[in-house]
């Protein structure tokens, strides 16, 4: 049985050819189809199973822009990973700000695409050294200006420790670790970074150099 339903929206004929024979024995991934556009991908979605990730190149020769891609594709309750080659920082910055999981490389192994695809399938966020230098190369991410204590909050909830744990870790009580929270979305929401989910919030800390990029040393 099949996990994930997942498209890839690319408009060279090839990179589509080898994406579709790369997951072709793939009990986890389906790749349900294979367009030119993201208008392709929606206007050909009514009446059929919904797909869970498109994997979206982030220069398409329709004259579309990154972020009416990614908003278009989310609006539709699809989640977006961006795939590139590469040579363009603009474009990785705006799919960054536009809530995309992740950036992957053309040139990666196949292996780390199929990584990247399977964890992105299933709604978790994809940390990339590509993804990183983006961030941290973009002036439009605002400093949300937390204190010590919230960013050593905000490490270890984000890296996956349930309220309890980090109160245990940080010798603050239950209650307080709430609080932090809450103030630490709080203030991301106030300089136009949402971090409304745990996933949300694991983006912010990646963005921000409080959790390390996953493979980095």
């Amino acid at each position: 049985m099949v996990g994930y339903r997942v498209a890839l929206i690319d408009d060279h004929e090839i990179v589509a050819r080898g994406f579709a024979a790369l997951f072709s024995s793939s009990p986890d991934i389906e790749v349900a189809a294979s367009v030119a556009t993201v208008a392709e991908l929606i206007d050909s979605s009514a009446g059929r199973e919904p797909v869970d990730l498109a994997i979206l190149d982030l220069r398409l020769s329709d004259g579309s822009t990154v972020y009416d891609n990614v908003e278009r594709l989310r609006a539709a309750e699809i989640e977006v990973l961006a795939f590139t080659a590469g040579d363009d920082a603009n474009a990785m910055r705006a799919a960054a700000r536009c809530g995309v999981l992740g950036v992957v490389c053309k040139s990666e192994p196949a292996a780390v695409l199929i990584e990247a695809v399977t964890h992105a399938a299933a709604g978790e966020p994809v940390a990339s050294t590509q993804w990183a230098a983006a961030l941290d190369g973009d002036p439009e991410i605002a400093d949300a200006g937390l204190s010590p204590r919230e960013r050593q909050v905000l490490s270890l909830y984000a890296s996956g420790a349930q309220a309890p744990l980090v109160a245990e870790e940080t010798g603050l009580s239950e209650s307080t670790v709430v609080d932090y929270i809450r103030r630490v979305r709080s203030k991301y929401g106030r300089v136009g970074r949402e971090a409304n989910t745990k996933v949300d919030l694991y983006k912010r800390a990646l963005e921000d150099g409080i959790l390390p990029v996953p493979g980095q040393p």
